[in-house]
Parts: structure tokens; sequence; C-alpha cells
């Protein structure tokens, strides 16, 4: 077993690596579905998240055990370098990996619980009026992100958080699911092609690519970033409309 703590928590070290052992019976279920993470409160008001990623399948273990750092470490260095970048985020506690037969098994996440706070998905559809403020602000920290050469590569609805809390008109952002990031330059035909998945209102996006564009007036003017954000917007839902036809075709087919 292959344990990584934060120095700031290494008095939960022996909690930390008695997680996959007490990880099914204690705790209370957050989440569960393809990975499963259970919420932990330890006292003094310490609330803890513990991401069990789904075991993968056998080529995947080879290749995270050779040649891929696996999601669990991808997660937590990629939040430490987030941290340091200035940004808020859900403070990394430990990594562990589990290996079997020498291959990658399991692997665990341990993270400070992001609370209280609510997912950006809420905005999907929209309406832009009255919500202004908030798709400004968000426009704003996604060109701070891309100016500090942060690009999440599953810039989601369900994977960037708002913190809830603040004044009016107030807001902040958290990233969460970061094992899929890149720190690298991020230009404007990449930076615009980020937001494809966040949204379906055509109007948000109008409004985000116009304070995106102002907030990197040296990268990118508005004009191009609305064209682009509606191209790779449309183009995201096209796919997504085409894979559930082949999905519906293929039920078809093995229900007869």
């Amino acid at each position: 077993m292959n344990v990584i703590v934060n120095p700031e928590y290494e008095y939960l070290r022996g909690w930390i690596e008695n997680i996959p052992f007490s990880f099914g019976r204690e705790g209370e279920m957050f989440y569960d579905a393809r990975n499963t993470i259970r919420v932990f409160s330890l006292g003094d008001g310490l609330c803890i998240n513990v991401k069990k990623f789904r075991r993968p399948m056998f080529l995947n273990r080879v290749a995270y055990t050779f040649f891929r750092k696996s999601k669990a470490f991808r997660s937590y260095f990629h939040t430490l370098r987030i941290a340091e970048k200035g940004f808020d985020t859900a403070e990394a506690i430990a990594c562990i990996e589990i290996r079997e037969g020498g291959l990658l098994s399991d692997s665990y996440f341990i993270s400070r619980h992001c609370c209280p706070a609510r997912e950006i998905r809420e905005y999907y559809s929209g309406p832009l009026a009255g919500n202004e403020s908030l798709i400004d602000a968000f426009a704003r920290y996604s060109a701070a992100l891309h100016d500090a050469g942060i690009c999440h590569m599953d810039y989601s609805p369900g994977n960037v958080l708002i913190r809830d809390g603040l004044a009016p008109g107030e807001y902040a952002f958290v990233p969460v699911d970061v094992n899929r990031m890149k720190f690298m330059p991020v230009g404007p035909e990449r930076g615009c092609r980020n937001f494809a998945r966040l949204f379906g209102c055509d109007d948000v996006y109008v409004r985000l690519a116009a304070e995106y564009s102002q907030s990197r007036k040296e990268v990118i003017r508005e004009e191009k970033a609305v064209r682009l954000m509606l191209k790779y917007k449309n183009r995201f839902l096209q796919r997504k409309a085409w894979k559930e036809k082949f999905k519906r075709f293929f039920r078809t087919l093995s229900a007869k």
C-alpha cells in the first residue's frame, strides 16, 4: 500500500492508513455511482471526503501501474498545484494506492469536505436574466485559470462548485474531480472549447464570451469568443445526441 500524506495532516496518518479497511462500513455516503465518496466527521469541525475510484479494468491497471499516474495520485497533486497558483480548492489531505498481483487495484483521494456549496449545474439551462453577475464572475474566474495555465479537461456542470454563504453579488468557485487537468499555456481556441459542456443556453454563452474576452483582452476578441464558444457547445450537443441515438438503437436490437 502506497500512502502519501500532506505534511499538515501527518497527525491523521494512522486513520488514513486504515481507510481501505474501514471505508465500506464507516462514514456517510455522499455519492455512489462510477466512483464512491463517503464523508467522515472527525471532530473539531474537521469534515473529510474520501473518494474511492472504481477499480480499473485490466489494461488500465497495467497502464496506471507502469505508464500513468493513478487518478488518486493525480487528484492529490493537481489539487496542491491549483492551490499553489492561488485558486480555491478542496484542500488535499492524502492519497492511497493499493496493488494486487503487482498491479494497481484500488485507489483513494482524501480531501477536506467543501461545504456549503452547490453545483453550477443549477444554471445549465439559464435563464440569463437575474444571473448576469454570476455568469460574469464565472467568466472572470475561468479566464484567470486559463491565464495561470490551468485547464480542467472535464469542465462540466457537476465539476464546478459555487461556495455558499458569501455576500450578495460575490461568488467563489471550486473545481472538483481534478484528476484530468493540464497545466500549460491555454490559447483562445482551447480556452473557448473548455466551456462546451457547461451550459445549454446560447444567451448565457454570449454573456460568458463577452466577459471572458474582456478578461483576456490581450488573447481574444469578443466576436471570436462568441463564435468559438457557440461552435464548440453545438458540436458537443450534436455528438451527445448521436451517442444517445446509437445507445437507443443498440438497446432496441438487444431487446429483440
